[in-house]
């Protein structure tokens, strides 16, 4: 990020950050992809790809974000999704095959696939 210089300069960074944030908090969706070391030898990069693919071909506005290690290596690729107020589910071992299984039951139907749940969080107050 380059050196902000001016009163102006830092005006505009916020307003776009603004915009930014905005955009995402919008999403009632995220999608948080493992990505840590063993998440991308396990395949977390082709997750994703598989998320990002299947989220535009059916048109499904979601928040796609990535974070580093999640912890539980042997279960990797993990998977975070969170829904409007609904609970953090997480999938782990996940093949890009069943991206969109994921899809129609979670996020369409609002259905957990719970065949491949390691893990469910309530929304934090």
């Amino acid at each position: 990020m380059p050196k902000i210089k001016s009163l102006d300069e830092l005006r505009n960074l916020r307003s776009q950050l603004k915009q930014e944030i905005k955009a995402r908090t919008e999403t009632s969706t995220t999608i948080t992809v493992g990505m840590g070391t063993c998440g991308i030898a396990a395949g977390a990069r082709e997750i994703m790809q598989a998320f990002l693919d299947e989220l535009d071909r059916r048109q499904i506005d979601a928040h796609v974000v990535t974070t580093g290690c999640i912890g539980m290596c042997s279960k990797e690729p993990l998977v975070d999704i969170q829904q409007g107020d609904g609970p953090r589910i997480t999938y782990g071992n996940l093949k890009p095959n069943m991206v969109p299984q994921i899809i129609e039951e979670h996020l369409i139907q609002g259905k957990v696939v719970s065949k491949w749940t390691v893990g469910q969080l309530a929304k934090e107050a």
